[in-house]
C-alpha cells in the first residue's frame, strides 16, 4: 500500500512538475499526441513464491513439522507444491487463525513445538538397521521390543497392535514394477494405494483387519523393503509416523546419519544455581546420558530429577561454598531479553568467561518463547533476565528433528520463569536466592559420556 502510494505521489508530481514547465501553446499550432504507459500496482507474493524464497532446509523442517501434526501426507522433499501450501493453510485454520498459507514467526513457532511434543510422545529416532545398514526412524516408544537376523530386523509393540519390519533379500534382474506385484500377493492384502517409480515403489492398504505400508527399492540385486502393519484403531496416531518412516527409510545410505547430530562425548552448557545447599537447573538434553556430571569449579555433581515436557534438568552439587544463587522472583520480559553464560569452551580458546546476548522473544506456547538470534553453543541451560534484570527464564538450544533428509537447522527456546519454579516446586525444591547478578550465578556444566 505504502509502495503504490508513493508510486502515484511520484507520477503526480512529475506531472504538476511537466504542467509547470510546458511553453503556452501558440493559437492555432496543432498539440502533439503523448503515448502514456498505464503504472501497474506490484503483484502480491503468492504462498508458493514465499516458500521457494526459503532454505531448503526450513522447507524440509517445514513439511516434517506439518505432517507430524496431521496436516501434510506428501513426500518430505523440500520441494514446493500446492499440497504443502494447501497444508499451512489448514494448519492455520485449524488453530483458528487465517488461512494464508503463510506462517508467521508466531505460528512457525507454535509448529515447531507441536510437532516436537509428538515426535517425544512416540520415542522417535533415527537408527541404523544392524544386519543391513539401511536408515530408518522408530517410533520407540510406539514399537519398543526388537529382534534382528539375517534377513533384517522387526520392531513390535508389546501387545502387536504395530510392527515395523525391515527386510532383505537377493532377487535376479528386480525392477520397482516387479517388486510391486511381489507385495501384493500375500493373502488377504487388499492395495488401494500404488506408487511405482524407477528406483522405488510404494504400496498400502487393508491386510486383513489390519492398514499395511510397503515401501522398496533395490540396488544390483539386493532388495530392501519396509513395511509397516497396524491396527486399524491406532490409526490416528498411527498414520502420521507412517508418513514420517516412509521419507526418513534410506535403504542404501552413503552420507552421514540423518536426524540430529549426535551428542557429544564431552559436552558442555551452563547451569543456574537457584539455592545455596547446591540446587542448578539446567538443559535436561545436555546432561541426558552422562557416566558423570562436573560442575567447574566445584566437582561432581548428581543428577535428580528432569522435566522431559519443558527439557528441564535439577542437578546438585554438596559442600560448595559461596555460592551466589539467583532470585527467581519473575520480572515482565515481553520483547527482548539478556541471556547470560558460559560459551563452549573451543569458541573462546579454552576459556570460561561469562558473557551476555541479547535476544528476541516470540511467544509460542504458554510456557516457550523463541529466542532470536539464537545464543552460541555452551549457553544451553542459560537463565534470561529482563530489561531489570530480574529472571525471565531458561534458554535453551535444541537441534531441529525432521523427518526426511538432515538438515542443520536448530531452535532456541526460552522455558518461562513460571514453568522452572513450577518444576522446582513439584521437585521439593526451595529457591532462596536474593541476588540478581546473573552472571555470579552461572555455573558451567560439563557432561562426559562414553
Amino acid at each position: 500500500m505504502r509502495s503504490m502510494l508513493a508510486a502515484t505521489l511520484m507520477l503526480a508530481a512529475a506531472t504538476g512538475a511537466h504542467a509547470q514547465m510546458t511553453t503556452p501553446q501558440v493559437p492555432g499550432a496543432t498539440p502533439k499526441t503523448v503515448q502514456t504507459v498505464p503504472v501497474k500496482p506490484p503483484a502480491m507474493q503468492t504462498p508458493s513464491a514465499t516458500a521457494d524464497a526459503m532454505a531448503k532446509a526450513e522447507r524440509l523442517a517445514l513439511q516434517s513439522d506439518l505432517a507430524w501434526v496431521g496436516q501434510y501426507n506428501g513426500a518430505i522433499t523440500g520441494d514446493v507444491s500446492e499440497r504443502m501450501v494447501n497444508a499451512i493453510k489448514e494448519y492455520q485454520k485449524a488453530k483458528g487463525g487465517k488461512p494464508t498459507g503463510v506462517l508467521n514467526p508466531q505460528e512457525r513457532t507454535a509448529l515447531t513445538e507441536a510437532a516436537r511434543k509428538k515426535q517425544e510422545s512416540v520415542g522417535w529416532k533415527i537408527v541404523t538397521e544392524p544386519t543391513s545398514g539401511a536408515r530408518l526412524g522408530i517410533p520407540g516408544k510406539l514399537v519398543p521390543q526388537q529382534a534382528s537376523d539375517a534377513n533384517g530386523s522387526k520392531w513390535t509393540s508389546p501387545t502387536g497392535t504395530v510392527q515395523v519390519v525391515l527386510s532383505r533379500r537377493k532377487e535376479t534382474n528386480p525392477t520397482s514394477a516387479k517388486l510391486a506385484d511381489l507385495e501384493k500377493e500375500p493373502s488377504g492384502r487388499k492395495v488401494d494405494y500404488t506408487v511405482v517409480k524407477p528406483d522405488f515403489f510404494v504400496l498400502s492398504g487393508l491386510q486383513g483387519e489390519k492398514k499395511f505400508y510397503v515401501r522398496g527399492t533395490f540396488k544390483g540385486d539386493e532388495v530392501r523393503t519396509m513395511t509397516i502393519i497396524y491396527d486399524q484403531a491406532t490409526e490416528n496416531t498411527v498414520e502420521p509416523v507412517v508418513i514420517a518412516m516412509s521419507s526418513a527409510f534410506n535403504a542404501f545410505p552413503s552420507g552421514p546419519l540423518a536426524g540430529p547430530p549426535p551428542r557429544r562425548n564431552v559436552e558442555h552448557g551452563t547451569g543456574v544455581v537457584v539455592s545455596e545447599d547446591g540446587a542448578i537447573v539446567t538443559d535436561r538434553l545436555v546432561t541426558d546420558g552422562c557416566l558423570a556430571i562436573t560442575i567447574a569449579g566445584h566437582g561432581s555433581a548428581d543428577r535428580l530429577a528432569e522435566d522431559k515436557e519443558h527439557d528441564l534438568a535439577l542437578l546438585r552439587i554438596y559442600g560448595a561454598r559461596e555460592l551466589r544463587p539467583l532470585s527467581l522472583a519473575g520480572g515482565a520480559a515481553k520483547t527482548n531479553v539478556d541471556v547470560v553464560g558460559i560459551a563452549d569452551p573451543q569458541s573462546q580458546g579454552g576459556a570460561a568467561a561469562v558473557s551476555n546476548l541479547k535476544a528476541a522473544l516470540t511467544a509460542a506456547t504458554s510456557s516457550n518463547s523463541a529466542l532470536s538470534p539464537p545464543p552460541p553453543v555452551g549457553f544451553s541451560g542459560s537463565p534470561a533476565v529482563d530489561g531489570d534484570g530480574k529472571f525471565a527464564g531458561i534458554a535453551l538450544l535444541k537441534p531441529a528433528v525432521v523427518a526426511g533428509p538432515a538438515t542443520s537447522a536448530s531452535q532456541a527456546m526460552m522455558v518461562s520463569a513460571e514453568a522452572v519454579r513450577g518444576f522446582l516446586k513439584a521437585k521439593g525444591v526451595s529457591p532462596n536466592g536474593t541476588s540478581t547478578d546473573a552472571k555470579a550465578a552461572v555455573v558451567r556444566v560439563i557432561c562426559v559420556r562414553k
